[in-house]
């Protein structure tokens, strides 16, 4: 294993370029045991991921896509090392159907493991295929050959040759073996610096890159009249007022599908709101007004994840439990959810901001009734999400309304409210652990159970999945919801602990049944599990009389764990802190999804003792994801999953009553403000030439536990559920 090296959000020394020996780097024994990784297994044919151009630009194809993540900065990065080019020579194509190879969806913390490894493995190929076929041309050795951006030279003669001479414009025609082994991490120039970000120049000077900002010459504009609730039907509408309103060009009426084609966004406007007062609704008592009772009532599908038995059948001196709650909450993308589509009659064109463009695409063919390769999709940036939001169901109410109207491009923009009332939500949860423990307070037998409905409704090529193709004369019924299988798992991820506990059983108990529409929500089921698991632990520690930080380390064998919880405690100052009135401090701690990256959260708050608001004085994570590919990138994520994170549990809960959903605007659902996001310190521990860990949303489960655990530390009050607002402490407080 390599030697860990600490770094403090910075940047790594600058490296001194070490020009590789060219030629064939043949995998040895220990790297002939790893597998392809999945999408390179998936998109053999190197020429779907490189292209080199007789212009000498190459081209790099991925099927991931820019959220925000920096995963086309990092990408490049990989892929510049190692085919030994300049960064700046170096294109990159993305998320399109026509173009790219299909990698899923960006999400789950993937991109880097899975994406990264394949582009890594797909340049080393393309490099030694293009070394060997400099080697016949000069007539030398492959061990004479050294490459400088691109350009290959034999070292005895001089003589040169370039990629894009060899083979500039043409197809290599060939498969990828992954018998090609990646540069040594001494000759890696790019990999490990924090390289700027590709993706924001052009996004600070206002550059026109966002999906709301695309506008085609043929535009034209459409919306769509929402259902006033869930499960309401559309009875009846007078449409014949509003198609002689001025610019309108069509209204497109299929079942609870109402909407309208206007030559402006305003006049589209105007004349969806003149619709929906037109339209008369068969509304129901639908929501569940308590649904933690709900979710606890419904027949369930339980399933145990995690089933072993201590060996030792002493009885434990103590058994402690408690259960813990989160509501369902919004993405709240601060940009609503948009999309361009086109129908010419033959092929539909769709500009999305969807994190499934192939799948996504696939599903609105489906629903059109056309062959899914008559839908031709290219991702483009939106204003914001992580997780399912409403960028597939913009995705399908533009295709609907461009397919009523050929030959112009149909600009679909969501409302506020829309975007409030009609996005799929992060699901409710309750769980409840119970622990039984020696005299010492170390757990001997953990007992824990979860109950969620689906994290997983994203499109997955199937109509039914979204908004529109529900809405039709001839609907598309959704799937039966499924829960994700091992070992990342979607309600139950991380609900596994990965303390070394003697005695462990982990129970999902799965319920298909959707009140409220729900989806993927940065992190799934981790962000509440973490959460539950991580308080738990502090609540054990204060009954053992012992300190959070030791307790924890005495109950883990991974000596990554062990060494990221440290990291942590060492540099938010644990050993050394000094108690004051009001103010507490809490940590938290876990491995994403038992596979990914390790992260550990210190939180210090101060809690006002009449008004009960909760300040986050000041954060510290660290972190360990492997190998780091850009530092820089790396920090941002993990600030961001934590300041989104402490957003979540301090403020956002979906309001809703038996008929409608009430949080329509940011009034009704708040989210943390600037003035309100603590100062971030982030200590990363970078591995280089291990793997690739996500990191995306590493720190969004332990942020909360962190929150409680600091919260009881200053105030001694226990909060449960989620999120931690004034009213819910003072609630505790009165019992």
């Amino acid at each position: 294993m390599s030697t860990p090296v600490t770094r403090r959000s910075v940047l790594k020394g600058s490296l001194v370029l070490a020009f590789a020996l060219a030629g064939s780097r043949v995998i040895g024994a220990e790297q002939g045991s790893k597998k392809m990784p999945n999408d390179l297994a998936k998109n053999r044919q190197l020429d779907a991921w490189l292209r080199i151009g007789a212009d000498g630009v190459v081209t790099l194809k991925t099927g991931k896509v820019e959220l925000g993540q920096g995963i086309l900065t990092a990408l490049g990065q990989i892929c510049a090392d190692e085919l030994d080019i300049e960064l700046s020579r170096l294109e990159i194509v993305s998320g399109s159907t026509t173009l790219s190879p299909r990698q899923g969806v960006t999400a789950g913390s993937m991109s880097t493991p899975e994406g990264g490894t394949a582009v890594r493995q797909a340049a080393a190929e393309v490099r030694s295929i293009l070394v060997d076929m400099a080697g016949k041309q000069l007539k030398a050795p492959v061990s004479r050959l050294r490459v400088v951006d691109g350009t290959i030279s034999d070292t005895s003669s001089g003589r040169k040759v370039t990629y894009w001479s060899l083979i500039g414009g043409r197809q290599l025609n060939r498969e990828a073996t992954g018998s090609v082994a990646s540069k040594p991490v001494s000759e890696r120039r790019y990999v490990g610096r924090s390289i700027p970000r590709r993706d924001l120049p052009p996004k600070v000077t206002g550059e026109a890159i966002f999906v709301q900002d695309h506008r085609p010459a043929n535009l034209v504009h459409g919306r769509v009249v929402r259902v006033p609730s869930p499960g309401a039907a559309l009875l009846e509408v007078d449409t014949a007022s509003v198609e002689r309103m001025p610019g309108v060009l069509k209204v497109v009426r299929d079942g609870n599908f109402l909407g309208v084609i206007s030559a402006r966004e305003w006049q589209a406007i105007r004349a969806a709101e003149s619709l929906a007062r037109a339209a008369r609704w068969r509304e129901l008592a639908s929501l569940p007004v308590d649904p933690y009772a709900w979710l606890l009532a419904q027949p369930a599908q339980d399933i145990v994840i995690q089933d072993t038995p201590r060996a030792d059948g002493s009885a434990p001196v103590r058994t402690l439990e408690a259960s813990y709650r989160r509501p369902y909450q919004m993405h709240a993308s601060i940009g609503p959810s948009c999309a361009v589509a086109e129908w010419d009659g033959e092929v539909l064109s769709l500009h999305s901001h969807t994190q499934s463009i192939f799948e996504t695409t696939e599903a609105i063919a489906k629903m059109l009734g056309v062959p899914k390769e008559k839908v031709q999709g290219q991702h483009m940036n939106g204003a914001g999400c992580y997780g399912h939001n409403g960028a597939d169901d913009a995705a399908a109410d533009a295709a609907l309304l461009a397919h009523a109207l050929p030959g112009r491009a149909v600009r679909v923009q969501w409302s506020r409210q829309d975007e409030h009332t009609s996005e799929p939500y992060g699901p409710a949860m309750v769980t409840r652990v119970r622990a039984g423990v020696d005299a010492k307070g170390n757990v001997l037998d953990w007992a824990y159970e979860l109950w969620s409905t689906s994290h997983g409704m994203r499109p997955s090529g199937d109509p039914g999945n979204l908004l529109a193709g529900q809405s039709l004369a001839s609907p598309f019924s959704a799937p039966t919801p499924k829960n994700g299988g091992p070992p990342n798992y979607a309600a139950d991820r991380n609900a596994i602990p990965l303390y070394a506990f003697p005695g462990q059983k982990v129970t999902t108990h799965f319920i298909t049944q959707l009140p409220v529409r729900t989806s993927s929500h940065r992190a799934l089921g981790a962000y509440a599990n973490v959460f539950s698991i991580e308080s738990f632990m502090d609540e054990l520690a204060y009954e053992a009389h012992a300190d959070p930080v030791e307790f924890r380390l005495r109950q883990l064998r991974d000596e990554r764990a062990k060494a990221v919880i440290s990291k942590a405690a060492e540099r938010f100052g644990w050993s050394s802190w000094s108690r004051s009135p009001q103010r507490g401090r809490g940590i938290a701690f876990a491995r994403y999804k038992n596979l990914a990256s390790y992260c550990a959260v210190c939180l210090e708050v101060h809690v006002d003792p009449e008004t009960h608001v909760v300040k986050v004085l000041r954060a510290v994570l660290a972190a360990d994801a492997g190998e780091v590919v850009n530092p820089d990138g790396l920090t941002n994520q993990l600030e961001g999953g934590l300041i989104q994170s402490l957003s979540w549990s301090l403020k956002e809960a979906v309001q809703y009553d038996a008929h409608r959903i009430l949080s329509r605007d940011w009034s009704s659902y708040p989210i943390l403000t600037f003035s309100e996001v603590p100062p971030v310190e982030v200590e990363i521990i970078d591995r280089p030439g291990e793997p690739f860990l996500g990191a995306g949303e590493a720190s969004q489960g332990p942020t909360p536990a962190a929150l409680a655990n600091a919260i009881f530390d200053a105030t001694g009050l226990r909060v449960r559920e989620l999120p931690m607002t004034p009213e819910r402490l003072a609630a505790v407080r009165k019992g």
